[in-house]
């Protein structure tokens, strides 16, 4: 914890020409739209999907509508940046004027401490950044009299109570952490001594190896709060390295697996999934950042989609503490796009810290072929409304596994979970040149039944979801596949061997006696407030041992799929012909207790199975199995 006895309460100097310091501004690509500007400029304010007009009164005390985080975001001052953007191209002065208003009805209508200290904290950072971006305007010639002043002092108010109030860990802490940097950093009349700077720094060391886990994954286990916890930790090294500070042993180390994570969980469009409380996020940016502040090409690459830097060597990677495991076909660095590549990423972990985890063990995202295809659907809201959505996008019908009698994996609440947990675990994986096996189980406390899910990537081109489910009692099981609110040419097809239904970017495939298939209504949220009605396909079966399968093809050709499961054994043989070229016929077989049996490409006319039994007797003296 931090000792705020170490921390020392603001020195102000008092100089109106004054200013800040110039510090890396970690968001600096954003905030720059003449339209946010104009709006503010009229007093008119959009967040969370909501526009409000406050011309007739700015009350920066009031909640001006039903949901909370409208106000939250609101007296962030986001708007701030863009004033100064719009400001700097034209030198019009209402934009300088503007946000001086604002910023004085704040400091008049809001006391120190009405706000939680992660708000404020962000606040006191917005301020900073714009403050500098309106000095290096070419128009710029000062801020008011008496405004500068009252800035530093208000500042510096906040400061202190954000010391005397840090919250206790997670990613608000963090946040905290870093504005106390910043206002070191930019605004050193408020910390003559630099034991501000110093000891915030220290903090954000210790808050770094204890909220992101050995293997990378932030501890709240998503993948948003993760990038935005990692661009203040981004910003740590670049404004220590512009300042001459030393980071604290092993920040960079942690720091480097961090970016791993986010390097990996990045889609081949250049977004971050939503999942677990988060929007589809654009962070290209952050990783090129990060790529040139730690000297991290294969960062730059993916910042660039593929246009600068060295791309990644590994494929796939496993985040085995936080639970997700992702594949990938490249990196855009062959004959295939950077954005037409295939991607998927699995979550079988922990719910995560706090109360953002969704109740989605065994999820999966996927894209290929230019286009997501099965997407998390996000998280629309915190509010706790009669429509019940904050429930929806939380529960487990919400997203890309299987549901139990229409049972979420664990009782509901809005906020940190309570009471039993289900449990996640990846059970193996297996890659070969041709096949990468993900196998990963789960278990609810609200039934009995065991989830076993297996994923097989296919020549890393294509996937089979083989979801094994066992228990003695009969229940209703449901395997869910949101699709994205853009996709078209939704087709359901029937032929003698499986359901297909055909959309604009990939084929589902459901072969015969191993699930019925529906399409239902859906929705997704890509930003907060935001939802779009989607379609969902739902394979689904009653029984008490079921097995469902689903094979899922990229792109618009034609598919022909033809699997069973031995009912005894287990064993999933599965043949997916996909056009008319026989060089794209496979036969996949594997057994829900040997890892791996084998996946062989027919060419011309030899068909072959290698099947591989003994993996172990196989390394020693590899025997082949062949069919005719």
């Amino acid at each position: 914890m931090l000792d705020v006895e170490r921390l020392p309460a603001p020195n102000i100097m008092h100089d109106e020409s004054v200013g800040p310091r110039r510090v890396v501004c970690v968001v600096d690509h954003l905030g720059r739209d003449r339209h946010v500007a104009d709006d503010a400029s009229r007093h008119v304010f959009t967040h969370c999907a909501l526009t409000l007009d406050l011309s007739d009164c700015v009350d920066w005390s009031a909640n001006q509508c039903d949901d909370e985080e409208w106000r939250i975001e609101w007296v962030k001052m986001y708007e701030g940046l863009n004033l100064a953007h719009a400001f700097a191209m034209t030198g019009d002065a209402r934009y300088l004027n503007t946000w001086q208003d604002l910023v004085h009805r704040f400091c008049d209508q809001v006391p120190v401490g009405q706000d939680s200290s992660d708000v404020s904290a962000r606040r006191v950072q917005n301020w900073i950044y714009a403050w500098c971006r309106f000095a290096d305007a070419p128009a710029f010639r000062g801020l008011r009299p008496g405004l500068a002043q009252r800035l530093l002092e208000r500042i510096s108010l906040d400061a202190d109570h954000i010391r005397h109030h840090l919250t206790a860990e997670r990613n608000h802490r963090t946040l905290e952490l870093y504005a106390l940097f910043i206002v070191a950093l930019a605004l050193p009349h408020t910390d003559p001594c630099g034991e501000l700077a110093q000891s915030s720094l220290t903090e954000l060391g210790a808050n770094l190896q204890i909220d992101v886990w050995p293997d990378g994954v932030h501890r709240e286990c998503s993948t948003d709060y993760h990038h935005i916890v990692l661009r203040s930790f981004v910003g740590v090294v670049a404004n220590s390295s512009r300042f001459g500070l030393v980071l604290p042993n092993g920040f960079r180390e942690r720091l480097h697996r961090a970016c791993d994570f986010a390097l990996h969980v990045q889609r081949p469009d250049g977004t971050t999934p939503s999942l677990s409380d988060g929007d589809v996020g654009a962070f290209s940016e952050l990783l090129t950042m990060a790529g040139d502040v730690l000297d991290r090409p294969d960062l730059t690459w993916a910042g660039s989609s593929g246009r600068h830097g060295i791309a990644p060597q590994r494929l796939d990677a496993t985040f085995s503490t936080g639970g997700y495991v992702t594949q990938r076909s490249g990196w855009g660095a062959s004959n295939t796009p950077y954005a037409d590549e295939r991607f998927l990423v699995l979550d079988c972990g922990p719910l995560g810290d706090g109360g953002h985890g969704h109740y989605d063990q065994l999820s999966v995202e996927m894209a290929g072929a230019g286009g997501s295809i099965a997407v998390d659907p996000g998280r629309f809201t915190y509010a706790e409304e009669p429509a019940g959505w904050r429930r929806w996008f939380k529960g487990t019908a919400a997203h890309n596994t299987v549901t139990v009698d229409g049972l979420d994996q664990m009782p509901y609440r809005r906020g940190k979970p309570k009471g039993p947990m289900p449990s996640a675990r990846l059970v193996s994986r297996d890659t070969t040149e041709s096949l990468d096996l993900i196998v990963a189980q789960a278990s609810s406390p609200q039934y009995a039944a065991l989830h076993t899910r297996r994923i097989a990537f296919v020549g890393r081109d294509y996937w089979i979801v083989h979801d094994h489910l066992r228990d003695i009692d009969e229940h209703l099981y449901e395997a869910r596949w949101h699709l994205p609110p853009e996709v078209s040419d939704l087709r359901i097809l029937q032929n003698d061997s499986a359901v297909l239904v055909c959309t604009s970017v990939a084929t589902f495939a459901v072969p015969d006696g191993l699930g019925n298939v529906s399409i239902e209504d859906g929705w997704v949220s890509p930003q907060y407030g935001v939802k779009s009605a989607a379609p969902v396909i739902t394979v689904r079966t009653r029984a008490a041992r079921a097995d469902l399968v689903t094979v899922v093809v990229p792109g618009t050709q034609a598919v022909t799929v033809r699997a069973d499961v031995d009912p005894q054994t287990g064993i999933l043989t599965a043949h997916v012909t996909r056009g008319s070229n026989e060089h794209h016929d496979d036969r996949i077989v594997w057994s829900p207790i040997q890892s791996l049996l084998r996946i062989d490409h027919v060419q011309a006319r030899c068909r072959a199975l290698w099947q591989r039994s003994d993996r172990a007797q196989v390394d020693r003296d590899p025997s082949w199995v062949v069919v005719e």
